[in-house]
């Protein structure tokens, strides 16, 4: 087993604005920047329950088959503001973790778990309010063999995550953001923000003006019509 220290953490005020931002918008900001699928995690990866949403620093771990004692170490070995990302390997057939194991990381302090694989106790986890990205449920209990490794880079949700890069889920997804990345990929997904405050602007006139029988504005984006006269 390799175990390795955990990152240092990313600045508490940059993980809150990251989460405020969400994962869309971030995942908008790295858009032609060459990182790997932008950034997002397969669609399989999802939150466990309604309006889950989380942010923070990775702490990853590898395993697979079904093998929890990784998750173990790593969930009691961990600190306040990490986001625990499991390589499961896409295990089927045997759950990673439950109810004990989860409300055991948001005892010591985790921002939330992002799990390539399945977990199991849905009702206990749901009802902690704790951020559970998975890919779906199985009742079958995990195993416990050793072999696994800590915080080493990581392939979950078929993208690469390497300790102490960014990771922010919400009801879209999973959007990981590369550590060296982080302040350049948050100025584009504010720079997106803004578009899209004016863009519903706009809108909202459309409906009013429709609304009081005045001349309607262009609802179209410019880039729309730019695109139509290529």
């Amino acid at each position: 087993m390799s175990y390795n220290s955990n990152p240092v953490l990313i600045d508490e005020k940059v993980v809150a604005q990251a989460k405020q931002l969400g994962s869309a918008l971030l995942a908008d900001g790295m858009k032609g920047m060459g990182l790997e699928m932008d950034g997002c995690m397969e669609a399989s990866i999802m939150p466990i329950g309604p309006h889950m949403s989380m942010a923070g620093t990775a702490l990853t771990v590898e395993t697979d088959q079904g093998d929890n004692f990784p998750i173990h170490v790593a969930t009691y070995s961990g600190a306040e503001g990490y986001v625990m990302v499991i390589d499961g390997k896409g295990c089927a057939h045997t759950p990673y973790f439950g109810e004990l194991v989860s409300g055991a990381a948001q005892a010591i302090g985790y921002n939330g778990m992002v799990c390539d694989g399945y977990v199991r106790d849905r009702e206990s986890c749901i009802e902690q309010k704790f951020p559970i990205f998975a890919k779906g449920f199985l009742q079958r209990g995990p195993v416990k063999k050793g072999p696994g490794n800590i915080n080493i880079p990581v392939r979950c949700g078929g993208i690469t995550v390497n300790p102490g890069d960014l990771v922010v889920g919400d009801d879209d997804g999973i959007t990981v953001v590369p550590r060296d990345r982080i302040a350049e990929v948050i100025k584009n997904a504010e720079n997106k923000a803004d578009y899209e405050a004016k863009r519903k602007e706009t809108i909202q006139a459309y409906i009013e003006a429709k609304k009081e029988g005045k001349e309607l504005p262009e609802l179209a984006p410019k880039w729309v019509l730019d695109m139509l006269q290529k």
